[in-house]
Protein backbone atom coordinates (compact mmCIF):
# COMPACT_ATOMS: atom_id res chain seq x y z
CA UNK A 1 0.00 0.00 0.00
CA UNK A 2 1.37 3.38 -0.98
CA UNK A 3 -0.32 6.00 1.16
CA UNK A 4 0.05 9.71 0.75
CA UNK A 5 -1.63 12.12 3.15
CA UNK A 6 -2.35 15.70 2.39
CA UNK A 7 -4.55 18.49 3.61
CA UNK A 8 -5.88 21.25 1.41
CA UNK A 9 -3.83 23.79 3.34
CA UNK A 10 -0.62 24.64 1.49
CA UNK A 11 -0.92 23.53 -2.16
CA UNK A 12 1.98 24.05 -4.49
CA UNK A 13 1.42 25.50 -7.95
CA UNK A 14 -0.08 22.69 -10.03
CA UNK A 15 0.93 21.88 -13.58
CA UNK A 16 -1.84 21.32 -16.13
CA UNK A 17 -3.18 17.86 -15.45
CA UNK A 18 -4.03 15.15 -17.97
CA UNK A 19 -7.63 16.35 -17.90
CA UNK A 20 -6.54 19.87 -18.72
CA UNK A 21 -7.80 21.79 -15.70
CA UNK A 22 -6.98 25.47 -15.57
CA UNK A 23 -5.68 25.88 -12.00
CA UNK A 24 -5.08 29.49 -10.96
CA UNK A 25 -1.66 30.78 -10.00
CA UNK A 26 -1.51 30.84 -6.21
CA UNK A 27 1.38 31.88 -3.97
CA UNK A 28 2.98 29.19 -1.86
CA UNK A 29 1.54 28.96 1.62
CA UNK A 30 -1.96 30.07 0.65
CA UNK A 31 -4.23 28.56 3.27
CA UNK A 32 -7.15 26.72 1.68
CA UNK A 33 -8.46 25.19 4.85
CA UNK A 34 -8.54 27.85 7.53
CA UNK A 35 -7.54 31.33 6.35
CA UNK A 36 -7.06 34.03 8.90
CA UNK A 37 -9.88 36.47 9.34
CA UNK A 38 -12.80 34.85 7.56
CA UNK A 39 -14.81 31.67 7.25
CA UNK A 40 -17.23 31.41 4.35
CA UNK A 41 -20.80 30.14 4.72
CA UNK A 42 -21.13 26.47 5.40
CA UNK A 43 -21.63 24.09 2.48
CA UNK A 44 -25.04 23.06 1.20
CA UNK A 45 -26.23 19.51 0.61
CA UNK A 46 -27.89 18.44 -2.61
CA UNK A 47 -29.49 15.04 -3.05
CA UNK A 48 -32.49 13.89 -5.01
CA UNK A 49 -34.53 13.95 -1.80
CA UNK A 50 -33.15 17.31 -0.69
CA UNK A 51 -31.78 15.70 2.47
CA UNK A 52 -28.28 14.67 3.40
CA UNK A 53 -27.94 10.88 3.38
CA UNK A 54 -27.40 9.16 6.67
CA UNK A 55 -23.72 8.41 7.51
CA UNK A 56 -22.88 6.01 5.52
CA UNK A 57 -16.38 5.18 -22.34
CA UNK A 58 -16.05 3.44 -24.09
CA UNK A 59 -15.33 5.81 -27.08
CA UNK A 60 -17.86 8.23 -28.49
CA UNK A 61 -20.75 8.18 -30.89
CA UNK A 62 -22.26 11.24 -32.59
CA UNK A 63 -20.52 13.45 -30.07
CA UNK A 64 -21.98 11.62 -27.08
CA UNK A 65 -20.54 9.26 -24.56
CA UNK A 66 -21.27 5.73 -25.65
CA UNK A 67 -23.58 3.99 -23.15
CA UNK A 68 -21.78 1.69 -20.74
CA UNK A 69 -24.77 -0.29 -19.51
CA UNK A 70 -27.98 -1.75 -20.88
CA UNK A 71 -29.93 0.88 -18.99
CA UNK A 72 -27.92 3.77 -20.38
CA UNK A 73 -28.11 2.32 -23.91
CA UNK A 74 -31.81 3.24 -23.85
CA UNK A 75 -31.39 6.58 -22.08
CA UNK A 76 -30.90 9.62 -24.32
CA UNK A 77 -28.03 11.94 -23.36
CA UNK A 78 -28.27 14.22 -26.41
CA UNK A 79 -26.31 17.42 -25.99
CA UNK A 80 -24.54 16.44 -22.79
CA UNK A 81 -21.01 16.77 -24.18
CA UNK A 82 -19.84 19.71 -26.27
CA UNK A 83 -17.00 19.93 -28.75
CA UNK A 84 -15.80 22.38 -31.41
CA UNK A 85 -17.81 25.60 -31.61
CA UNK A 86 -20.40 24.16 -29.21
CA UNK A 87 -17.92 23.95 -26.35
CA UNK A 88 -18.88 26.22 -23.47
CA UNK A 89 -22.53 26.41 -24.52
CA UNK A 90 -25.80 24.72 -23.61
CA UNK A 91 -27.51 23.31 -20.56
CA UNK A 92 -24.51 21.27 -19.47
CA UNK A 93 -21.74 23.88 -19.56
CA UNK A 94 -21.82 24.57 -15.82
CA UNK A 95 -22.44 21.96 -13.15
CA UNK A 96 -24.32 23.26 -10.13
CA UNK A 97 -25.84 20.16 -8.57
CA UNK A 98 -26.98 16.65 -9.47
CA UNK A 99 -30.66 17.60 -9.49
CA UNK A 100 -30.03 20.59 -11.78
CA UNK A 101 -27.81 18.47 -14.07
CA UNK A 102 -30.54 15.88 -14.56
CA UNK A 103 -33.37 18.39 -15.07
CA UNK A 104 -33.15 18.46 -18.92
CA UNK A 105 -33.98 14.71 -18.92
CA UNK A 106 -37.38 15.03 -17.22
CA UNK A 107 -39.10 13.16 -20.09
CA UNK A 108 -37.11 10.05 -19.09
CA UNK A 109 -37.71 10.27 -15.37
CA UNK A 110 -40.72 7.95 -15.24
CA UNK A 111 -38.96 5.27 -17.33
CA UNK A 112 -35.65 5.42 -15.48
CA UNK A 113 -36.35 6.73 -11.96
CA UNK A 114 -33.17 5.15 -10.55
CA UNK A 115 -31.04 7.46 -12.69
CA UNK A 116 -32.58 10.54 -11.11
CA UNK A 117 -31.37 9.91 -7.59
CA UNK A 118 -27.92 9.33 -6.19
CA UNK A 119 -27.14 5.70 -5.38
CA UNK A 120 -27.59 4.56 -1.81
CA UNK A 121 -24.53 5.43 0.24
CA UNK A 122 -23.56 8.27 -2.13
CA UNK A 123 -24.07 11.93 -1.38
CA UNK A 124 -23.25 15.30 -2.91
CA UNK A 125 -22.09 18.29 -0.91
CA UNK A 126 -21.54 21.86 -2.05
CA UNK A 127 -18.84 23.66 -0.11
CA UNK A 128 -17.19 27.03 -0.27
CA UNK A 129 -13.41 27.19 -0.30
CA UNK A 130 -11.45 26.57 1.81
CA UNK A 131 -12.93 23.09 2.13
CA UNK A 132 -11.19 22.12 5.34
CA UNK A 133 -10.76 18.48 4.31
CA UNK A 134 -7.65 16.38 4.90
CA UNK A 135 -7.38 13.79 2.12
CA UNK A 136 -5.22 10.69 1.97
CA UNK A 137 -4.53 8.60 -1.11
CA UNK A 138 -6.06 5.14 -0.85
CA UNK A 139 -3.26 3.84 -3.05
CA UNK A 140 -1.83 4.84 -6.41
CA UNK A 141 -4.62 5.09 -8.98
CA UNK A 142 -7.38 4.37 -6.47
CA UNK A 143 -8.43 7.87 -5.49
CA UNK A 144 -8.54 9.57 -2.10
CA UNK A 145 -10.53 9.38 1.12
CA UNK A 146 -11.23 11.75 3.99
CA UNK A 147 -8.51 11.25 6.59
CA UNK A 148 -9.58 14.17 8.79
CA UNK A 149 -11.64 17.35 8.90
CA UNK A 150 -10.17 20.71 9.92
CA UNK A 151 -11.73 22.09 13.09
CA UNK A 152 -14.01 25.05 12.32
CA UNK A 153 -13.51 24.41 8.58
CA UNK A 154 -16.35 24.50 6.07
CA UNK A 155 -16.69 20.72 5.79
CA UNK A 156 -16.66 20.24 9.56
CA UNK A 157 -19.22 22.99 10.09
CA UNK A 158 -21.47 21.59 7.34
CA UNK A 159 -21.56 18.23 9.07
CA UNK A 160 -22.15 16.00 6.03
CA UNK A 161 -18.65 14.77 5.17
CA UNK A 162 -17.31 12.15 7.54
CA UNK A 163 -13.88 10.68 8.13
CA UNK A 164 -13.45 7.59 5.95
CA UNK A 165 -15.71 8.78 3.13
CA UNK A 166 -14.20 8.31 -0.34
CA UNK A 167 -14.20 11.03 -3.01
CA UNK A 168 -15.89 9.77 -6.21
CA UNK A 169 -16.59 13.02 -8.06
CA UNK A 170 -15.58 16.68 -8.09
CA UNK A 171 -16.28 19.75 -10.19
CA UNK A 172 -13.46 21.20 -12.29
CA UNK A 173 -13.13 23.98 -14.85
CA UNK A 174 -11.59 23.32 -18.27
CA UNK A 175 -10.58 26.28 -20.45
CA UNK A 176 -10.32 25.72 -24.21
CA UNK A 177 -9.33 28.82 -26.14
CA UNK A 178 -11.70 31.57 -25.05
CA UNK A 179 -14.34 29.11 -23.82
CA UNK A 180 -14.72 27.19 -20.61
CA UNK A 181 -16.97 24.72 -18.82
CA UNK A 182 -17.40 23.42 -15.29
CA UNK A 183 -18.22 19.72 -15.08
CA UNK A 184 -18.59 17.02 -12.48
CA UNK A 185 -15.84 14.48 -13.15
CA UNK A 186 -15.33 10.96 -11.79
CA UNK A 187 -12.51 11.10 -9.24
CA UNK A 188 -12.04 7.46 -8.26
CA UNK A 189 -8.63 7.33 -9.99
CA UNK A 190 -7.48 10.87 -9.18
CA UNK A 191 -4.15 11.40 -7.45
CA UNK A 192 -3.11 14.28 -5.20
CA UNK A 193 -2.16 16.72 -7.97
CA UNK A 194 -5.37 16.11 -9.91
CA UNK A 195 -7.60 16.57 -6.88
CA UNK A 196 -5.88 19.81 -5.90
CA UNK A 197 -5.95 21.03 -9.52
CA UNK A 198 -9.69 20.37 -9.71
CA UNK A 199 -10.41 22.19 -6.44
CA UNK A 200 -8.28 25.17 -7.41
CA UNK A 201 -9.89 25.45 -10.85
CA UNK A 202 -13.24 26.40 -9.28
CA UNK A 203 -12.40 30.10 -9.32
CA UNK A 204 -14.60 33.14 -8.85
CA UNK A 205 -13.63 34.43 -12.30
CA UNK A 206 -15.40 31.42 -13.84
CA UNK A 207 -18.50 32.06 -11.75
CA UNK A 208 -17.61 29.38 -9.20
CA UNK A 209 -18.67 30.38 -5.73
CA UNK A 210 -18.22 26.83 -4.48
CA UNK A 211 -16.87 23.34 -5.16
CA UNK A 212 -19.27 20.41 -5.66
CA UNK A 213 -18.05 17.05 -4.40
CA UNK A 214 -19.56 13.57 -4.43
CA UNK A 215 -18.55 10.97 -1.86
CA UNK A 216 -19.40 7.36 -1.17
CA UNK A 217 -19.59 5.86 2.27
CA UNK A 218 -17.86 2.47 2.30
CA UNK A 219 -20.09 -0.31 3.56
CA UNK A 220 -23.25 1.58 2.68
CA UNK A 221 -23.01 1.66 -1.13
CA UNK A 222 -23.33 -0.79 -4.02
CA UNK A 223 -20.05 -0.50 -5.95
CA UNK A 224 -21.66 -1.48 -9.29
CA UNK A 225 -24.34 1.18 -8.90
CA UNK A 226 -21.68 3.75 -8.05
CA UNK A 227 -19.76 2.78 -11.19
CA UNK A 228 -22.88 3.09 -13.37
CA UNK A 229 -23.66 6.47 -11.80
CA UNK A 230 -20.18 7.81 -12.60
CA UNK A 231 -20.36 6.69 -16.25
CA UNK A 232 -22.62 9.66 -16.96
CA UNK A 233 -19.83 12.04 -15.97
CA UNK A 234 -16.92 10.45 -17.87
CA UNK A 235 -15.87 12.78 -20.74
CA UNK A 236 -15.68 11.25 -24.25
CA UNK A 237 -12.16 11.05 -25.63
CA UNK A 238 -12.83 13.53 -28.44
CA UNK A 239 -13.87 16.42 -26.17
CA UNK A 240 -11.55 19.18 -24.91
CA UNK A 241 -11.70 17.52 -21.48
CA UNK A 242 -9.56 14.64 -22.78
CA UNK A 243 -7.40 16.50 -25.28
CA UNK A 244 -5.07 18.32 -22.89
Amino acid sequence: MNFKSFTILFPLACARSSLGFHPPARPFGTNLASPAGAQGPSGRVSTASGRAPHPAYQGSRNGLAAPCSVLQASFSTTGMWNRGNAYGKGDFRFYKSFDEWMSPFTADKDAYPELFSLPSGVYEVILNKPLGIVFEEIEIGKGVFVQDLVEDGNAKDDGTVQIGDELIGITAVKVSGAKWERRMLPATTFDFDTVVGAIMSNEDKWGCADVVLQFKRPGECDEEKVKTHLEFFEPPVDTPWKQG
